[in-house]
């Protein structure tokens, strides 16, 4: 595939995601022009290329200060973030730069992939497929988020989240559950932490 219709096809799947995962969404059209969270990640993707080249990464830099200014929503070029990404509402969402994000992940406003540490290197978390990460919750350090994780509003992750646990409470204590389990709306649904 030629790398126009590649990245028109992701920023398609970006609208798609947040028509799918926000109940609240009308249209494509209505998704495409009045989401602050789908303009921030469009213009992370043009800004990511451009870091990929390190004399424009000044530039790439200071068009994702354009974004954080518009939007509301600071990702720096230099992370990695996934497919369908959704950031509902946005603002306030910081990703830092050396954060990794998986495909099909739910940021909620407020939430923050930070570091811990001044020095270089890894220093931000990675979060695996599927995670949803609640309002105002902060994921801060070189910390690992499993797959079909939850992590809940306002919790503050330190420490690792295993695939398919939900961390809640500050600092963040794991809750898991069988995986045969049945649906617990009390466990399963994140809308009880978001």
């Amino acid at each position: 595939m030629r790398p126009l219709a590649a990245f028109l096809r992701t920023l398609r799947e970006d609208l798609e995601a947040a028509h799918r995962h926000d109940p609240a969404a009308r249209s494509l059209l209505e998704v495409a022009l009045g989401y602050p969270g789908v303009h921030a990640i469009w213009v992370y993707r043009l800004a990511h290329h451009m870091w990929q080249v390190p004399p424009l990464r000044l530039a790439a830099r200071l068009v994702s200060q354009l974004a954080r200014a518009a939007t509301g929503v600071e990702i720096h070029p230099g992370a990695r973030l996934g497919r369908r990404l959704f950031i509902d509402h946005g603002m306030g969402v910081v990703v830092g730069e050396t954060a990794e994000v998986g495909d099909d992940v739910v940021l909620f406003h407020g939430a923050t992939l930070g570091g811990r540490s001044m020095r270089r290197g890894k220093r931000h978390p990675t979060l695996g497929d599927r995670v949803v990460v609640g309002a105002g919750a902060k994921i801060l350090g070189p910390v690992w988020v499993g797959n079909d994780a939850q992590v809940g509003a306002n919790a503050v992750v330190i420490a690792d989240v295993p695939a398919g646990a939900v961390a809640v409470g500050v600092p963040a204590k794991i809750r898991t559950r069988p995986v045969e389990a049945p649906f617990d709306a009390e466990v399963d649904d994140p809308a009880i932490y978001i």
